[in-house]
């Protein structure tokens, strides 16, 4: 009679368990909140969904996000790009501390960067007094809000350009200024094609960031119904005042720009890889 031997049960590898750690880890902290919220947003049908979206603050609320967006962006951008020309083609003393000021809005909580905006231009701030004789107000106001989003999204432009250009060198712009090609030829014809992808992915991440900073407009903001609120403060204000039908529409809706975010990164990310 052949004897059986007995099958014993494979174990999962350590590989296997790792996986399934962080696909869980993932569905509770990511996934299952995330789609908690289009439920909410969702589960009653299109109709409160787009009467929520639809009032007057809700409107208010995503014009004055565009807004600010629309103006810290292309400074940002601007000045993105000009820092990192300076840091990538010059070694100059105090180089290593000009990388870690830019880096700085990483570091500091957004809350803490609202209140630093705030004791400088608040009404008791070092330029309260003089802001308050000239009668323009930042804190509480539009231009407040726009300081605090640009100062929460500096380095995004900069830290994707640097690498770039650094992994681009020199050779190319010394090239066509040997041909007679003066400097904004060379920016637009030789720097800005080879950047471009970088550039692209730095911008998104500004006006991601942009569009979806809380922390320091909020402190700067007050938080005033449909007049200094963008949409992710509508969301707690809302939420905080049983609107639960506008609270996770608006969520939804930011929930959907992250999405579009990540598929633009996505592709971006393929294509500087093609590139490279």
């Amino acid at each position: 009679m052949p004897s059986h031997t007995p099958t014993i049960p494979k174990l999962p590898s350590g590989k296997t368990i790792l996986i399934s750690i962080a696909i869980a880890y993932l569905l509770l902290v990511l996934f299952i909140p995330a789609a908690a919220v289009f439920y909410e947003a969702f589960h009653k049908g299109i109709q409160p969904f787009l009467t929520a979206t639809s009032s007057r603050e809700f409107l208010h609320a995503v014009s004055l996000t565009l807004i600010i967006t629309a103006i810290a962006l292309p400074l940002n951008t601007v000045f993105g790009l000009c820092t990192a020309w300076v840091i990538a083609r010059n070694q100059f003393r105090g180089r290593a501390l000009l990388i870690s000021i830019i880096d700085l809005p990483f570091a500091i909580s957004p809350v803490v960067a609202g209140l630093m905006i705030v004791l400088l231009y608040g009404r008791n701030g070092w330029f309260g007094p003089f802001l308050e004789s000239i009668n323009f107000k930042i804190i509480f106001a539009l231009p407040g809000m726009i300081i605090a989003t640009i100062f929460v999204t500096l380095p995004f432009v900069a830290r994707e350009v640097i690498p770039v250009l650094e992994e681009m060198g020199s050779d190319q712009e010394e090239a066509a200024r040997i041909l007679g090609a003066n400097d904004w030829q060379i920016f637009w014809r030789v720097t800005l094609p080879n950047i471009r992808w970088g550039l692209l992915y730095g911008v998104l991440l500004t006006n991601a960031r942009a569009m979806g900073e809380f922390g320091a407009v909020s402190v700067v903001s007050g938080s005033i119904m449909a007049k200094t609120l963008t949409l992710p403060l509508f969301v707690e204000h809302a939420y905080k005042n049983y609107q639960t039908e506008a609270a996770f529409g608006a969520a939804a809706i930011l929930g959907l720009l992250a999405v579009v975010t990540l598929v633009l990164k996505e592709i971006l990310e393929r294509r500087t890889g093609n590139v490279h």
